[in-house]
């Protein structure tokens, strides 16, 4: 199991100047690729996402007073309640409206047909499935792994056979849950749920 804390990680700054990025965990694919990515992304100006053909995306407001998401022929989507997931397609040319300031997201992605992720917010202690991968990003309160304890803005992540729990330690403890499992094999031996 791996830790993190999102205020230590580098900051990428986007292209069209709209937001940044800090990657909490890549995991690479076949070519140059990846299977999945986790990362945190602020959100500071209107303006288009980046396309990502092929990769299904999940977002989850952590901060801020949200964005409604847009793309032509599909409903727009407002999130705007903190801890609560979206699921869209990467191939959608999707538009960001921000409902007042600056806003920042848990953002999953998988490569479609081959990975999927399930995102959740829980109270309840997280304990990796054999073979698969995941996140869990601290929302509030207090939780401990081992010897490392997690408050908010931190979390763990693990990609493949992993030991160890999660485990809130105080009533308030609430955390993002992200299961990432390998879709391939129908007979589950990979999944994570």
């Amino acid at each position: 199991m791996r830790f993190f804390d999102v205020a230590a990680l580098p900051v990428s700054p986007w292209r069209n100047g709209g937001g940044d990025t800090r990657e909490i965990a890549y995991s690479p694919g076949e070519g140059h690729g990846f299977r999945w990515r986790a990362s945190v992304a602020t959100i500071a100006a209107d303006g288009p996402f980046s396309a990502f053909p092929g990769v299904d995306r999940t977002i989850t407001l952590l901060a801020g007073d949200g964005v409604t998401l847009s793309a032509d022929a599909v409903p727009a989507h407002e999130l705007v309640r903190v801890g609560e997931p979206f699921s869209f397609s990467g191939d959608l040319p999707i538009r960001a409206s921000l409902g007042g300031g600056a806003c920042r997201v848990l953002n999953i992605m998988t490569m479609r047909g081959a990975w999927a992720a399930d995102v959740r917010r829980t109270a309840a202690e997280t304990t990796p499935r054999a073979g698969g991968s995941g996140l869990l990003y601290v929302l509030a309160g207090t939780w401990q792994s081992g010897a490392t304890v997690l408050t908010a803005g931190q979390g763990a992540w693990w990609d493949g056979d992993s030991e160890g729990a999660v485990t809130p330690l105080a009533p308030d403890s609430v955390a993002l849950e992200a299961g990432i499992r390998d879709v391939r094999d129908m007979r589950g031996r990979r999944s994570y749920a």
